[in-house]
């Protein structure tokens, strides 16, 4: 018998390094697993051996590594609450669970034997807890094939389920890495997608200076910004002639991130398809409202304020779905307004109730500010905001510059003003000034 015992050890011993070097050699969870059910069941000279994790989100125990498990539907995977049976009482627990006879123990589950037609006797039940002192799950010893499992079966088993426990909670951790490493690229790549949308040129549009910018808070942006070249000599060959007019859109989706990034990029997309029928201010704005109202969730909404330039005439003609305030300066009379928006937000009804389109004959020094809330709205570290009152200050400072001097002094003055705080909302910029 002492020999015996021996040979017993030495093979635990054996098999214990097995686990170690299939530890230290795979992230392969499911195969890790494997390796670990199979010594269970050989050390302790068992028919079966199942380890069971825990999933959090539902609070139940599953297995997809079991001995006796088949390709069959019913039992691809087994899978209960984290307090059912004799699995759920040493999980809540945290104590291994003995039991020479499962059919006279009340808390035993008999759903899996009449599933698999297998027949449970004796049954050891092992807590598995991380190095952290988190339960990730369960182990399952089943029949022991001469008697019922003793003192050093427990120990054993419980050494094995500690190993259990490290592969499950280092498989998971690298699940999540991998998972957020995607997402990060997956990001990146929308963050791409969605700059590329961006005007990468400014129309040159004869008497007008034009300057914008848009910074998003996250990866992606809610803002969407667009300025149109329409008629002309400007064409794709020679991006550098000069345009008649152009259709300008500035607009904000309820939240941030890629959501409403997907939200703008379809509005954009709408009003650049616009700009080339020729749609007035009017038919772009309901339309866009029209289509959205169908297409986005309950709930969702986008600010937009819809313009077009006549550099011809001087006329400058928008409307505003919720999107304000909208900043005019008149310089004749040193004057700035910050007028209202005109009609609800995009997407909140199917039918916006316009009034007839603003229209103005900007002169010279006259100019628009369109900015989005994340400039108005921006927050220093005492969490006070820049507000109206600021924004005026820098137009008042800035209006002799060039619509690019003006578009920057209002990104140094938020900057400034937010220091250290980060931008909680995206922040967008356009400038439109008559030439003096």
């Amino acid at each position: 018998m002492p020999r015996k015992r021996e040979l017993l050890a030495e093979e635990a011993l054996h098999r214990l390094l097995d686990v170690a070097q299939a530890l230290s050699g795979s992230a392969d969870l499911t195969a890790i697993l494997s390796v670990i059910i199979d010594a269970m069941r050989d050390l302790l000279q068992a028919d079966r051996a199942t380890v069971f994790e825990l999933d959090p989100e539902r609070d139940e125990l599953f297995s997809t590594v079991a001995h006796g498990l088949t390709a069959s539907v019913e039992l691809a995977e087994i899978r209960f609450s984290s307090a059912q049976g004799l699995a759920g009482e040493a999980f809540q627990t945290g104590k291994i669970i003995n039991v020479p006879d499962a059919y006279e123990d009340d808390r035993f589950n008999r759903e899996v034997d009449r599933s698999s037609g297998f027949r449970t006797k004796s049954l050891l039940t092992i807590p598995l807890v991380g190095d952290d002192g988190r339960r990730v799950g369960v182990a399952q010893v089943l029949n022991k094939r001469e008697g019922s499992f003793d003192d050093d079966d427990e120990a054993l088993a419980a050494a094995l389920a500690a190993q259990a426990a490290v592969a499950i909670r280092r498989g998971r951790l690298i699940e999540e890495s991998l998972v957020r490493q995607r997402m990060e690229r997956e990001l990146e790549l929308a963050k791409d997608i969605q700059t590329a949308t961006l005007p990468k040129r400014l129309p040159s549009l004869p008497g007008f200076d034009l300057a914008a910018w848009c910074e998003p808070a996250e990866e992606t942006g809610g803002d969407a910004l667009d300025v149109i070249g329409i008629g002309g000599t400007a064409t794709a060959a020679d991006p550098d002639g000069d345009c008649v007019g152009a259709v300008l859109l500035v607009a904000d989706a309820v939240g941030h991130g890629v959501g409403p990034a997907l939200s703008v990029t379809q509005l954009r997309s709408m009003v650049r398809m616009a700009a080339r029928l020729g749609a007035s201010v009017p038919e772009v704005a309901s339309m866009s409202n029209e289509q959205l109202n169908r297409d986005l969730p309950g709930g969702r909404f986008i600010t937009a304020w819809f313009g077009r330039l006549d550099a011809t005439t001087s006329v400058m003609e928008y409307l505003s779905a919720g999107q304000a305030p909208i900043l005019r300066y008149v310089a004749a009379d040193d004057l700035i307004e910050m007028r209202s928006s005109d009609a609800l937000p995009a997407g909140i009804l199917p039918q916006l109730d316009l009034p007839a389109p603003n229209r103005f004959e900007m002169a010279a020094g006259d100019l628009f500010a369109i900015l989005s809330d994340g400039i108005y709205e921006a927050f220093n570290t005492a969490g006070e905001q820049f507000g109206n009152e600021r924004v005026e200050a820098v137009i008042r400072a800035s209006h002799d510059g060039s619509a690019d001097d003006i578009a920057n002094a209002i990104r140094d003055a938020v900057d400034a003003f937010a220091g250290a705080q980060p931008a909680d909302d995206d922040r967008t910029v356009l400038i439109i000034k008559k030439r003096t």
